[in-house]
């Protein structure tokens, strides 16, 4: 995959964990899909390098999705724990 496919990833897994994991994020909208732009990075390098699954050429791979949507519900609460309360 290129990188406009990874960063096209990124957002609609930015989005599917927004859709998870709801609740205000200091940063809103642009916050939220730069996050799953790098967790699906995250997410990839995270798959490849400790659970020995390397991640697909195809877009449409469910472990890339799985890997995508992981990392970014980590960053997207690791965002939520270090520069925002989302309970207020």
């Amino acid at each position: 995959m290129g990188i406009i496919s990874w960063i096209v990833l990124g957002l609609l897994a930015g989005a599917t964990a927004k859709l998870l994991l709801p609740g205000r994020d200091p940063g809103g909208f642009i916050g939220t899909t730069l996050i799953g732009v790098a967790g699906a990075f995250v997410g990839g390098w995270i798959s490849a390098r400790f659970l020995d699954r390397p991640i697909a050429d195809h877009f449409f791979d469910g472990a890339t999705w799985a890997a995508a949507i992981g990392g970014s519900l980590v960053l997207l609460i690791a965002y939520r724990i270090l520069f925002g309360h989302s309970r207020r």
